[in-house]
């Protein structure tokens, strides 16, 4: 059973829900099909490494050197809606402007580490998948600031940062993950010291440069032939 906050608003009508089963049974759901990975992993907000959040990723390839997930706050069917991801190879990330690739973060720590995982999946299946992960950077971004309790996606979409090195991720977050999903981030990390990195080891400019990085919402005057409508 989930665990989340309530969402405000009146349960789902059984006439909504008709509907909704009769136009799953005439579309098709193409880009939502692609998906076949659920990834877990751990997010910070780029300029707070305290607020921590369990994230679970659904991910589809656009080809081999892109996939693009959608982030839950849960593996259940209600789970909320939180963020995206966009996952690049080293190619393309050495493509980027430096200004750019601030925005972005490495995988190698996090999954060598152990702390990203896919949930059920047999250890050496998913190692096989890791391994190719492992040299990849990502760009993400969360819409609902679930840690604060917010109910509803408050706010402007904040920029996220994954994990870099030991001892930054709390010590009860991981290990209520662990329990939850039934795996040894310790032993994971021994079954995966035999990864490596992207070629050119982490890039400087990625992970914010190692610095704190932060979306934020200015006024700025429109251009003259704009149109406002109130």
């Amino acid at each position: 059973m989930s665990t989340s906050p309530e969402v405000p608003g009146e349960p789902t009508q059984t006439g909504t829900a008709l509907v909704e089963t009769a136009a799953s049974a005439l579309q098709d759901f193409g880009p939502i099909n692609k998906i076949h990975q659920h990834l877990c992993a751990f997010h910070f907000y780029g300029h707070d490494m305290t607020r921590q959040v369990e994230a679970h990723h659904f991910c589809a390839h656009q080809n081999e050197e892109m996939r693009q997930c959608l982030i839950y706050d849960g593996p259940d069917s209600d789970a909320r809606l939180i963020g995206l991801e966009y996952i690049i190879s080293e190619n393309l990330f050495l493509t980027l402007p430096d200004d750019e690739k601030r925005l972005w973060h490495s995988h190698e720590y996090e999954v060598k580490s152990g702390v990203l995982f896919m949930p059920g999946v047999p250890g050496p299946i998913q190692r096989q998948d890791l391994e190719k992960v492992c040299k990849t950077y990502g760009k993400v971004f969360h819409f609902w600031q679930i840690d604060r309790g917010d109910t509803l996606p408050l706010g402007i979409p904040q920029v996220m940062m994954a994990l870099t090195r030991d001892e930054q991720l709390y010590d009860n977050l991981a290990q209520d993950v662990q329990k939850k999903h039934r795996i040894d981030f310790d032993k994971e990390r021994e079954n995966r010291a035999y990864m490596t990195g992207p070629t050119h080891g982490i890039h400087p400019m990625a992970n914010a440069g190692g610095k704190g990085i932060k979306t934020e919402l200015r006024e700025i005057d429109l251009k003259h032939n704009a149109r406002v409508f109130v």
